[in-house]
């Protein structure tokens, strides 16, 4: 069997291993948030990781909140201002995690999932995941169900798909996303981005959108991220593949997102040692700027797809 799944039961929540044992192609997902933690790759005798994540299970318990490594953005994404919004008339307010006057990156990164399933083919390796979110933050009272498959596939891929139910007997709000630190290896500052979109949302000196658009084609051809610092949601370039590609002198890394993440968060931490590419549902804020937020439907199961794939440069 090419492809091969393990759980690794020895720390405080599992550890699934997904490997292709024809390339050496690994990714590791934590139970604990969900999130991948690993996307290792062997390079010039040497195992490289591009996901800059957690040492342990122990490490992301004790720190997701203070950088969001990977983590699931869900049921809001990236920052609500004053950790508030109205909704069918009513007011609310999220009491989770606060950056400044803000309430930031949903409500269940530090979710404990359960695992669903595991299976290992030819062709690749699974796991799904599964949490309830069960009301527990006042200022969401909309419980709803989440299953991540995550899948390592032939050409060095892998993708995770979102599927979000719910059983209320009307809509509720929501919004999806995901916040993933990649590294090829030294300083982003000797990294090249490029993605489809000539849009950049307007944001205000608190980093929420003030609804205006800008025209932004520097990354249409790709370019240098030397001296670039970014913290901007981007929209995609409609009627065109949703694609991302990162590279240095030594890796490539692809992401495309299906047309239910067409927005695109970049940001560089000063440290400069990784980039985070985010990809999201709609506008941060949207649950008071409307910009992309969606309405589950009662009893109606909801889709996100994105897909991360890395190759040397030969």
């Amino acid at each position: 069997m090419r492809f091969s799944v393990s759980v690794n039961n020895q720390q405080a929540h599992p550890v699934i291993q997904l490997k292709d044992k024809q390339t050496g192609c690994l990714a590791e997902i934590y139970a604990f948030g969900g999130f991948i933690n690993g996307f290792k790759l062997p390079l010039k005798g040497k195992i490289h990781n591009c996901i800059d994540g957690f040492s342990s299970v122990a490490d992301a318990r004790k720190n997701i909140s203070n950088s969001f490594k990977s983590a699931k953005l869900s049921p809001f994404v990236c920052r609500m201002k004053n950790g508030t919004y109205s909704f069918n008339k009513q007011q609310f307010k999220v009491h989770k995690h606060y950056l400044g006057e803000h309430a930031i990156h949903g409500l269940i990164y530090d979710a404990q999932y359960s695992i669903k399933k595991v299976e290992a083919t030819e062709t690749n390796a699974t796991v799904q995941l599964a949490y309830t979110y069960a009301s527990a933050d006042q200022g969401y009272p909309f419980s709803f169900s989440i299953e991540l498959l995550w899948s390592l596939s032939i050409g060095n891929k892998i993708s995770v798909t979102t599927k979000v139910i719910h059983q209320h007997k009307e809509a509720i709000p929501y919004a999806d996303g995901w916040h993933p630190y990649f590294t090829l290896g030294g300083k982003v500052d000797n990294y090249q981005l490029q993605f489809n979109s000539d849009t950049q949302l307007v944001f205000d000196q608190a980093l929420l959108p003030t609804g205006k658009k800008k025209k932004d084609n520097r990354f249409l051809k790709g370019i240098s991220l030397k001296g670039i610092f970014l913290d901007n949601s981007f929209e995609f370039t409609p009627n065109q593949i949703n694609q991302c590609v990162l590279q240095n002198k030594d890796l490539k890394l692809v992401v495309e997102p299906d047309n239910s993440y067409p927005i695109l968060q970049i940001y560089t931490p000063l440290s400069r040692k990784s980039i985070a590419i985010e990809n999201l549902t709609g506008a941060p804020d949207n649950f008071n700027n409307g910009m992309g937020l969606l309405l589950l439907e009662p009893k109606k199961e909801y889709f996100f797809t994105t897909s991360y794939s890395i190759s040397p440069i030969q």
